[in-house]
């Protein structure tokens, strides 16, 4: 007898383009290369209504593949060593599945852990093959209910967050019978600079960092509300809830972590470099971002007012041109992609506004999406989400503290009272 929470997998196998496709040989930016990037990443989208959304979503794909033919492709190495991608139409490794139950069974995927096996909804490559020479699978599971969901595991070597969420936008206005394309997909990876000197071979090996254990933080709108309306009285002036979010996760990973008082702690913020380079056109999907660094003192972090650390973002950010250019030109001591593989420091993504939760495929937009995250994760970060819906506020993705110390970086997220960023610890 089949488990209440089994997924069975009706039929896999790759998915080409449905019209022929050049077959050529295209470069990656310098960005695209970095060692790290050519790595799997797994997302969940989750759907309340569907109707066969398996075969809508194959052809659609099939469609969508025409102009996106690069994803229909492989990674190859070039004779000087450089990855690149060979357009040779083979197609995107595609699964259709079903649950013998409900997503009202799985509480709509809105626990975590999850309840069901988060691999059962992910495609698995075929056994001896190497997912990562690929640029994309998907899997779409329906369920009892008529709700599906869709496993998408992406390269992040082909493409960013915002890059990825534009290629699903384009399989979701296809299904719905669109004829044009909304936006159309524009490779140029050629236009991004490359550093004027590049660090030789591959990144160094990552620092000690112990078991970070993912978890997830629900934040209220009311408590996030009035924490910016506070910063906003102190400051003078507006800021964005990403701002007043990070500052508060900076501080509270500081105050969880109990570190050296006179060790230097770093965070780092993934930004989007696209309207900075007036040369990539709309429609660019490679990566197109850029690190930005903040660094201080774990004795002065702690106790720093909180609307302090909200200038300090904010001013970050606002160098986000010059730091960039400074690091094309290789004047910089630290190259930003090598901080985030210690301890001492964490990346802070914001992934509420990368478009995602705009894929309608035809019965509505997605409850929630979430990124699926692994427990061998090495390098910390916590990543800003919308709450699923219908419920309001945020979710913290968090995977930045050791699992005895989650506890306490929770319990500081949550406490904010009135003058508490003034309080010292």
């Amino acid at each position: 007898m089949s488990s209440p929470l089994s997924v069975r997998r009706l039929s896999e196998g790759l998915v080409p383009p449905s019209e022929a496709t050049p077959s050529i040989t295209l470069p990656l930016s310098w960005i695209d290369r970095i060692p790290s990037n050519k790595a799997m990443k797994d997302i969940l989208l989750v759907f309340n209504h569907g109707q066969e959304p398996a075969k809508a979503i194959r052809q659609a794909l099939s469609k969508a593949l025409v102009p996106y033919y690069p994803l229909a492709g492989v990674f190859v190495v070039s004779h000087q060593g450089e990855l690149q991608v060979l357009c040779n139409g083979d197609g995107v490794w595609f699964v259709e599945a079903v649950a013998d139950c409900t997503l009202e069974d799985l509480h709509f995927l809105t626990d975590f852990p999850l309840i069901i096996n988060q691999n059962d909804l992910l495609p698995q490559p075929l056994p001896g093959t190497d997912p990562t020479d690929r640029m994309l699978m998907m899997q779409v599971t329906q369920f009892k209910c008529g709700g599906f969901v869709i496993g998408h595991r992406g390269n992040h070597a082909i493409w960013d967050g915002l890059g990825s969420a534009q290629f699903i936008k384009a399989i979701a206005d296809i299904a719905k019978g669109q004829e044009q394309l909304k936006i159309e997909p524009v490779w140029c990876r050629e236009l991004l600079p490359t550093p004027q000197s590049l660090p030789q071979g591959l990144s160094p090996p990552p620092k000690y960092t112990p078991d970070l254990s993912p978890a997830i933080i629900k934040l209220s709108p009311s408590h996030v509300n009035r924490m910016k309306h506070h910063i906003i009285n102190q400051l003078g002036r507006q800021c964005s809830t990403f701002d007043v979010l990070t500052a508060k996760i900076w501080q509270s990973r500081a105050r969880a972590m109990h570190a050296d008082p006179h060790v230097n702690l770093h965070l780092l913020l993934s930004m989007s470099i696209r309207h900075i380079l007036p040369q990539v056109p709309p429609g660019f999907y490679g990566n197109c971002i850029h690190l930005v660094t903040l660094t201080m003192q774990s004795s002065k972090l702690v106790n720093e007012p909180l609307h302090e650390l909200v200038k300090m973002i904010k001013d970050a950010k606002n160098r986000l041109p010059v730091d960039y250019f400074e690091w094309i030109k290789g004047n910089v001591k630290i190259d930003p992609s090598s901080m985030g593989s210690s301890y001492e420091s964490m990346v802070v993504t914001d992934w509420t506004r990368l478009g995602f939760l705009e894929a309608d495929f035809g019965w509505g937009n997605p409850s929630h999406f979430f990124p699926v995250v692994s427990d061998d994760q090495k390098f910390p970060s916590c990543l800003i989400l919308r709450a699923p819906a219908p419920e309001q506020g945020f979710r913290l993705m968090a995977q930045c503290v050791k699992k005895e110390d989650f506890g306490l970086f929770h319990d500081e997220m949550m406490d904010f009272k009135l003058g508490d960023a003034e309080t010292n610890h």
